[in-house]
């Protein structure tokens, strides 16, 4: 079992500095952090300068000769506490970490990652290599996104945005920018999204835009938020049959009953 070493003379040192430091402070009343700091340093100051009762010199010399010549150089920069952790990637080449998402090159797909975790930085690691770097966000739910990392497919679409998408799809109709608003919002991230919206804006140069808004206003009923069911009712030319939208389950009286007192009773 192993044992304590040098723990006296740490203990003594614990000592010299009750006695000579915090001992002649007790009586006095600090008004400011500043203050109490500043009177600390001079009994400091007058304990290493202090020469010692069984040999020659003081705790300053000694340090100046024996401890200060051994000592190396500080780092270069400041240590960086990281959270190391591991994470699958999704089928959206993004990973989730801290509830955010972060993307990493799309090859990696299904791939688990190695993720260092700073207050500042998100790195990701993939058999020892560094493979994304990011700076870190707290926005819970969002994503951070690099080009490079995408398919080349996604990146085209980068020149588009979902407010630019939107107000084409205003152009055609309410029914129709209603539609892109959903299929934007049930994307885990918005370039999911795109291909989507683009092929349903299209739709209306191909078929018309009263079909279209015909089309989007019968996908929004059944709640079909894609291109290809837009694109399956226009083929069919469901569009132009006609068809009642579900009305809202009509709401049930409030029950009579002595035990329910209603808002009157609270006034």
């Amino acid at each position: 079992m192993g044992k304590a070493r040098d723990k006296a003379k740490v203990e003594s040192g614990v000592l010299q500095a009750e006695r000579w430091v915090i001992a002649p402070l007790r009586h006095r009343t600090f008004f400011t952090l500043a203050e109490l700091n500043e009177a600390i340093a001079k009994q400091v100051e007058f304990l290493n300068n202090r020469p010692f009762e069984e040999i020659e010199g003081t705790r300053k010399s000694l340090f100046e000769s024996l401890d200060k010549p051994a000592l190396k150089p500080l780092p270069a920069h400041r240590y960086v506490f990281a959270q190391w952790s591991r994470h699958k990637v999704n089928i959206d080449y993004h990973i989730e970490v801290d509830h955010h998402y972060y993307s990493v090159p799309y090859q990696l797909i299904h791939e688990r990652l190695d993720v260092r975790l700073t207050s500042t930085t998100m790195e990701a690691f993939f058999k020892g290599q560094r493979v994304a770097l990011h700076r870190r966000s707290y926005l819970k739910g969002g994503h951070t996104t690099v080009k490079e990392h995408m398919p080349k497919a996604h990146q085209k679409y980068l020149e588009w945005t979902p407010s630019r998408l939107l107000r084409w799809a205003g152009q055609m109709g309410p029914q129709t920018q209603k539609l892109l608003t959903h299929i934007l919002e049930n994307r885990p991230h918005p370039e999911q999204g795109y291909r989507s919206c683009l092929g349903v804006l299209r739709l209306g140069k191909r078929y018309s835009t009263e079909r279209l808004e015909a089309a989007c206003a019968r996908a929004l009923a059944f709640k079909a938020y894609s291109y290809k069911n837009v694109e399956s009712i226009l083929k069919k030319g469901l569009d132009q049959q006609p068809f009642a939208p579900s009305s809202p389950q009509p709401r049930l009286p409030l029950l009579d009953h002595e035990n329910l007192r209603g808002k009157e009773y609270y006034q």
